[in-house]
């Protein structure tokens, strides 16, 4: 874990706990951890998930990883160590998130089960629901919407996850979403039952 360099800092406490804004919300807050290979689907599931959480009334956001890496993490590549780095970071926000009662859904390869880990460890239990996005790398490289496994396979990409970097699946995710035979509308479903079942969302009235 990385250790704080500043010193002289001290933690102030609000005037207004997480249980406030979760009863404003109407919900509990939580981190969704969607985590899979390129092109598994896992940031169209995310964004589908956000936006039918939103039509049912709940404050819900992405945090994408391609998106994060134009911002927050833009000084980080793709090397072992900057993937920890940028998995820890994203970590740290996703706390945030949660703690202010929104449902963070986050869309991140995340290779590496001992990063995930400890971005559960963060959390407070129930907090973290780890989503295994499956999908075999033969299908994800014939979607391939952006060209990177075909790039990788020809040696353009270097640590290029599931050609030339491992994948370390999840040995006990919440739950395991096989995007190769189920519909995003389907898995944005499995989503929400799970979320209800959590407590972390009301189930729709009848």
């Amino acid at each position: 874990m990385t250790k704080v360099q500043a010193t002289n800092i001290t933690w102030h406490h609000g005037h207004v706990c997480r249980e406030d804004r979760e009863k404003l919300l109407g919900q509990k807050g939580v981190t969704v951890w969607l985590t899979g290979l390129s092109a598994s689907g896992k940031s169209t599931i995310a964004y589908t998930l956000e936006h039918a959480l939103m039509e049912r009334g709940h404050l819900a956001y992405v945090l994408d990883g391609d998106n994060i890496r134009h911002g927050l993490n833009k000084n980080l590549g793709f090397s072992p160590e900057d993937r920890e780095e940028n998995i820890r970071r994203i970590g740290e926000v996703a706390k945030l998130f949660t703690d202010a009662g929104a449902i963070t859904i986050t869309s991140f390869i995340s290779p590496y089960k001992g990063d995930r880990d400890k971005v559960r460890e963060l959390m407070a239990p129930g907090d973290f629901i780890e989503v295994y996005v499956e999908c075999p790398v033969d299908v994800c490289s014939e979607r391939d919407p952006k060209g990177l496994y075909k790039k990788a396979m020809a040696g353009e990409i270097k640590n290029f996850t599931g050609v030339n970097a491992p994948y370390e699946t999840p040995d006990k995710p919440e739950l395991v979403i096989h995007s190769d035979t189920c519909s995003v509308q389907e898995a944005a479903v499995q989503l929400l039952e799970l979320l209800e079942k959590a407590g972390k969302i009301p189930a729709p009235k009848e």
